[in-house]
């Protein structure tokens, strides 16, 4: 019985080398970016090339689309799990669009900006490096959302498909939201509208701290997990970089918070599939290419029946994929077991999704991938 109480010797030993790292060794996780170089820069928007070791296929390029406020290394975690890494091993040319630190000077951006400016001209930037091929866009959460809107707002955008990971479309379908919308929408959500505008928006801190919040249980027990897993150091690994994900979140502009707040968190507008931004009437019906919508088993910020529901509202696309896959919300998309799961069903979404862009997109110039000067992704 004793014997089973003590840990074996190689665990202990491989502890006490972890814990030396984490206390004193400057951490366990690789969290050097997958080295990446900047191809063109706008007010609030960068877009990187994800540099490969070796030329890329003859595939479509894939665009990475962060949500707002989240850091863009949400896609490449830490070195052995990155999303960015993985599709530059299956030969994808790769690219992000990032929005930088958002500051009180930009507190009259509204979600427009990204949805009607920023996502499209990224999306014909990259489709033009590539010789005019279309792209395949990528987006996690709100990047997700903001992806789908403006592939419905421009049908002449030049988008093969879209993947929509974690990306709630009811909020009705939230339950941890329910008891804060019904206090939201007390004097048509007064409170809340006057804290975005003496702040000018949700400063960074705020959203940092209202992330964890919303994974309270997970950072009760993240001591005890910590010592249970001290052998570990994939478990470690994993969990260093996450905190250091959420260390450096950004924050909203006033005006986005506040359509974010009404628009889809308050009036649920995205049910519908309609929303307006800019004087437009947006419709996710006007998508006409094939979608993957993938949520988190364990996700509360964007259940399966949250992020399913965009299958109703697709209906002039020609496909939509909906999976479920293990991980809350940022675990579903970078977690330890998502190379198993949500990564397999993206590639095989991206695979028949390129073959059918590629059988009916007309010949096109060869692409001219000029040298331009190198930066890492932060």
């Amino acid at each position: 019985m004793v014997g089973r109480l003590i840990p074996p010797t190689e665990s202990i030993i491989h502890a006490a080398a972890n814990a030396y790292d984490m206390i004193l060794g400057g951490g366990v996780a690789d969290l050097r970016p997958t080295p990446a170089r900047i191809i063109d820069e706008a007010p609030k928007r960068t877009i990187y090339e994800y540099l490969a070791p070796e030329p890329p296929r003859d595939l479509p390029p894939v665009m990475l689309v962060p949500p707002l406020a989240a850091s863009a290394r949400c896609f490449d975690l830490h070195r052995g799990c990155s999303l960015a890494a993985h599709m530059l091993a299956a030969g994808r040319p790769t690219y992000l669009v990032e929005y930088g630190a958002i500051s009180f000077a930009d507190r009259e951006l509204g979600l427009e900006h990204w949805v009607l400016d920023v996502v499209p001209s990224a999306v014909r930037i990259v489709s033009e490096r590539n010789g005019g091929r279309p792209v395949q866009l990528v987006g996690w959460c709100l990047g997700g959302i903001m992806s789908a809107l403006a592939t419905a707002a421009d049908e002449e955008l030049p988008v093969a498909s879209l993947a929509l990971i974690a990306s709630p479309f009811d909020f009705s379908r939230v339950p941890l939201f329910q008891p804060l919308r019904a206090i939201a929408n007390v004097a048509d959500g007064a409170a809340g509208t006057a804290i975005y505008r003496v702040l000018g928006g949700a400063p960074a801190p705020i959203v940092r701290q209202v992330f964890r919040l919303l994974s309270l249980d997970k950072y009760l027990v993240k001591p005890v997990a910590t010592l249970a897993n001290l052998h570990d150091r994939d478990y470690l690994a994993q969990q260093e970089a996450v905190d250091n994900f959420i260390d450096n979140m950004h924050a909203y502009p006033g005006r986005t918070i506040g359509q974010l707040y009404h628009r889809l968190f308050r009036e649920n507008d995205l049910a519908s599939g309609r929303i307006e931004l800019a004087g437009r009437a947006l419709d996710l019906a006007d998508v006409r290419v094939p979608v993957l919508a993938v949520a988190g088993e364990d996700d509360n910020l964007a259940p399966p029946a949250a992020v399913h529901h965009v299958a109703e509202l697709l209906t002039g696309a020609p496909e939509v994929r909906t999976e479920t896959a293990p991980g809350g919300h940022l675990g579903v998309l970078t977690g330890r077991s998502a190379a198993g799961t949500t990564w397999r069903h993206l590639d095989r979404h991206l695979d028949d999704s390129g073959r059918l862009a590629s059988a009916t997109e007309p010949r096109r110039p060869a692409s001219r991938r000029g040298a331009v000067a190198g930066s890492a992704v932060a």
